[in-house]
């Protein structure tokens, strides 16, 4: 009987190419040093599912800066060292700038049109370029002072009105920012739509943009398998989030043609670029993704920053005190802190990056992609391997930061302050962070007025005793404090009146 090829055949075939492969590469040029893993599967037993940044910081320590892994045929390069870091990512930028493409969010559901994973190419450029003449300076940032004063006097006013709700009041600011910015859009004080659509939509990316978060994955090839066929729950869930991120991204810009059509836009990135301009349809293309990236961007990292400046306020009530009384002394009771304020209250800007460094919104970033060989120290990183920055390793390093597992803000002042955390939790080379002076500037705003008005304690029971709270944090791309409870009340009579005097105030 004549011997026919089936598809395991083929399957098992192209395997063992690809194992052959491997070891004749390795024997030329080793890779980095990593756990040994298993034949096939790899270092699929290794990866961790929760708090994978300390993981790696561990494999560090016993492997070095550079710690590679792979899982089937997916490998990472994990880096321990902002020296290597700063090498790889920003000296050799040309070639480890690209997204590696994951399967789940970059194609079934859309994410590799968002600047996000997008890989670097023209429309990359194009898009960041857009960002940055709107935000991407000191004083094209400053330009948006007024709208973030605003905002956070209304998240005061949201806070001392209902305390309990702190989670909403922190979302719907970050939000309001913005979207003021961005799309020249207010949001309700309480349970805007809108701000809750693109909140969906950001806890979604955060989840499927970690590597390795559905099978899919790992085994690309599971998506052509219909939605119907048993275990593919991800092919349908790829669909309703597909439509969640057009949705999201359609809406506020349909928002901004419509009030730009009655003549009564408000200023916002998206209505300079649309107005006087005959548009093609590939830079209309390029603004609403654009515009899309600085929400995606800003607000879900920001609510991460307030959550953990208020979690660390229960922990650590001296810090509170001391910024509370540099605030006193500087700024006095009668007013707020405001943009202008900033490079006045040295402990205060020192207490909000140490807030950055204890735990960093993006522990691990999102992963660079080398889109060629490349040869680093002797150790062969071939094409297509996804390069993970461990953010929160560099800003728990012992050789830089004394005592890093402690909250101490003064690590930042005097003669030989520590590294500022800024040059890391932004990101690195090609990808930094085109929003980054909007974002420190909105977190410092968010801590200085409220370390003026409120009082943040634990929260007590029935007894009178401190409800201690969970010290956890999740473990998606943007991570957020696990949910606390929290005791915020006004230091005093004046401090409430000042919050409430902000009532007419634009």
């Amino acid at each position: 009987m004549p011997y026919s090829l089936t598809i395991l055949d083929v399957v098992l075939g192209l395997l063992g190419l690809f194992l052959l492969l491997q070891l004749r590469i390795r024997d030329s040029t080793p890779y980095p040093p990593g756990p040994k893993g298993f034949p096939i599967i790899g270092n699929a037993l290794d990866m961790p599912s929760e708090r994978i940044w300390q993981t790696i910081a561990h494999w560090g320590e016993i492997y070095g800066d550079i710690v590679y892994l792979h899982v089937l045929a997916n490998r990472f390069i994990f880096l321990n060292s902002p020296q290597v870091a700063y090498e790889l990512l920003d000296k050799k930028s040309l070639i480890y700038s690209d997204r590696p493409v994951l399967p789940m969010a970059s194609e079934l559901v859309g994410w590799a049109k968002t600047l996000a994973l997008i890989q670097f190419g023209d429309e990359f450029k194009a898009r960041r370029k857009l960002i940055h003449s709107f935000m991407g300076t000191h004083s094209s940032a400053d330009q948006l002072a007024p709208i973030e004063e605003h905002e956070v006097k209304t998240f005061l006013k949201s806070v001392l009105n209902d305390p309990p709700q702190f989670v909403e009041a922190i979302r719907r600011t970050a939000g309001g920012i913005i979207l003021r910015a961005t799309y020249g859009y207010e949001p309700q004080e309480r349970g805007d739509l809108l701000v809750q659509q693109i909140d969906q939509v950001m806890e979604q990316f955060s989840v499927m943009s970690v590597p390795g978060a559905f099978l899919v994955d790992i085994v690309p090839a599971l998506k052509y398998i219909p939605s119907w066929f048993p275990g593919a729950k991800f092919k349908r869930i790829a669909s309703e989030w597909a439509q969640c991120l057009e949705d999201a991204v359609i809406a506020p810009l349909s928002y901004v043609k419509e009030q730009m059509a009655r003549g009564d836009a408000s200023s916002s990135f998206v209505r300079n670029c649309l107005e006087d301009q005959d548009l093609t349809a590939e830079q209309d293309y390029t603004i609403k993704w654009a515009a899309a990236a600085m929400y995606g961007g800003g607000a879900d990292t920001t609510v991460s920053s307030i959550e953990t400046f208020l979690l660390l306020m229960m922990l650590y009530p001296e810090a509170q005190k001391k910024a509370q009384a540099e605030i006193d002394a500087i700024i006095g009771n009668g007013r707020l802190p405001c943009s202008a304020d900033m490079g006045q209250l040295p402990y205060v800007e020192a207490l909000v990056k140490e807030v950055l460094r204890w735990h960093p919104v993006a522990p691990l970033g999102i992963p660079h992609c080398v889109k060629e060989d490349n040869v680093y120290k002797g150790y062969f990183i071939p094409k297509g391997t996804a390069v993970i920055a461990n953010i929160w390793g560099f800003l728990h390093d012992a050789k830089l930061y004394t005592d890093p597992m402690v909250f101490k803000p003064e690590r930042f002042l005097g003669s030989h302050p520590e590294q500022d955390p800024r040059e890391y939790c932004f990101g690195f080379g090609r990808r930094l962070c085109p929003g980054r002076h909007l974002a420190w500037s909105s977190v410092w705003l968010s801590c200085a007025m409220s370390l003026a008005v409120f009082a943040i304690r634990k929260p007590t029971d029935s007894s009178g005793n401190a409800i201690e709270p969970t010290v956890d944090f999740t473990n998606n791309t943007i991570s957020h404090p696990v949910p606390f409870q929290c005791s915020i009340t006004p230091r005093s009579d004046a401090a409430r009146l000042l919050i409430l005097a902000q009532d007419e105030i634009k």
